[in-house]
Parts: structure tokens; C-alpha cells; sequence
């Protein structure tokens, strides 16, 4: 006789890992067209920034889609899987660098210019509400790995705790702009997800999440 406190087979682990990165995939998709909107209106580098790294998550999210996927249809030719998520773990961490050169020399011309964001309570909102839904996310993504013994769901697990990251840095540099009109709080926010994104592009492109 079964007990709540059994745990799931290996198909249920599978849908509940597809159901994360669905979830993971749409959060991400809306959170960056709101932030980049905020972002734009309010002139804030660090919310532009914040919004466009919710994009490469997404397609972070879509690799682990497909990877979940192709076992939960009985793909087994593991081999294959490997070498394909190999390489779009690769062109994602090229985009994190990308991307965080883009974020960097954006604060610093900002800086520069003396640029004076507008505040955002929309972009306040949306970082406060990105925290608790990314913590959520990031722990049900490494349970449900650990449990499936997936170094891929593990990884991105690691990357939705980097999410919680960035929402803080941004969240800090667009509210020290609006309450106390600290106006070089929002670049220097830009220039620490900038760091940020740096970290986790170089991961990717070695490969080292993969250890998780």
C-alpha cells in the first residue's frame, strides 16, 4: 500500500521537472517585458539590464525542456542528449557574456552622463514579487534534480538561485534611487549584475554547473 511519504517514480519526477521549467519559462518571458518596460520608462540601466537576463533565462529554461522532455518520451540515447545540452550550455553562457558586456558599458555611459533615473514602483514590485518566486523555483528545481540525480535540473537550480541574486541587486539600486534619490545607486546595480551575469557565463561555457 502506497504512502504520501514514499516518493515519486522516475516518469512523475520527470512531469514535475517539465511543470518547474514551464513555470520557469513564462515567469521569466513576462518578468522581462515588464522590467524592460519599467526599465525604459523610468530611464533605469539596472532594470533594462534585469529584464533582458530574464530572456536568456528563458531559453536557459527551454534547453532543460527539451532535456526533461526527450527522457519523459523514452529518449534514451543519452549520448546525444549530453552533446546537444553541451552546446546550448555553451551559445547560453556566450549570451551571459554577452549580455553583461552590454549591461556594463550601458551603467558606465550612464554614469558618465550623469544620467538621473526616474523611479519605478513597477520595477519594485516586480524585482520584490521575482525574489519570492525564484527562491520557490530554485529549491523545488534542486529537490526534484537530486532526486532524479539530473546534473542539468541541479545546474539550472544553481542559475534560478542566481535569479534571487540579480533581483536583489536591482531591487536595491532602483528602490535607493526612488525613496532617497540616489540617482548612481541604479548604474552601480547595473554594474554589479553585470558581475554577476560574468559569473555565470564563465560557468557555462566550462561546463562547471554540470558538477552540481
Amino acid at each position: 500500500m502506497s504512502t504520501a511519504a514514499e516518493p515519486l517514480d522516475r516518469p512523475a519526477l520527470l512531469r514535475r521537472g517539465l511543470r518547474l521549467e514551464y513555470i520557469t519559462v513564462g515567469w521569466n518571458i513576462v518578468e522581462g517585458i515588464v522590467a524592460i518596460g519599467a526599465g525604459l520608462a523610468a530611464g533605469s540601466v539596472a532594470l533594462i539590464g534585469f529584464g533582458l537576463d530574464s530572456f536568456v533565462e528563458s531559453g536557459s529554461g527551454s534547453v532543460l525542456i527539451w532535456r526533461l522532455g526527450a527522457e519523459w518520451r523514452g529518449d534514451r540515447n543519452a549520448e546525444q542528449i549530453a552533446r546537444v545540452e553541451r552546446r546550448a550550455e555553451l551559445l547560453v553562457g556566450i549570451a551571459f557574456l554577452v549580455l553583461a558586456a552590454y549591461v556594463a558599458l550601458a551603467a558606465i555611459a550612464s554614469l558618465l552622463a550623469l544620467a538621473e533615473p526616474e523611479g519605478s514602483p513597477v520595477g519594485m514590485a516586480l524585482t520584490a514579487a521575482s525574489i519570492g518566486v525564484m527562491v520557490w523555483l530554485a529549491n523545488a528545481k534542486r529537490r526534484t534534480g537530486q532526486a532524479l540525480d539530473s546534473r542539468a535540473l541541479i545546474a539550472d537550480s544553481k542559475q534560478t538561485y542566481a535569479c534571487v541574486y540579480l533581483s536583489v541587486v536591482t531591487l536595491a539600486g532602483v528602490a535607493l534611487n526612488a525613496v532617497f534619490g540616489w540617482w548612481w545607486a541604479d548604474p552601480l546595480a547595473a554594474i554589479g549584475i553585470a558581475i554577476l551575469l560574468v559569473r555565470e557565463g564563465i560557468e557555462a561555457v566550462r561546463g562547471e554547473g554540470d558538477d552540481g
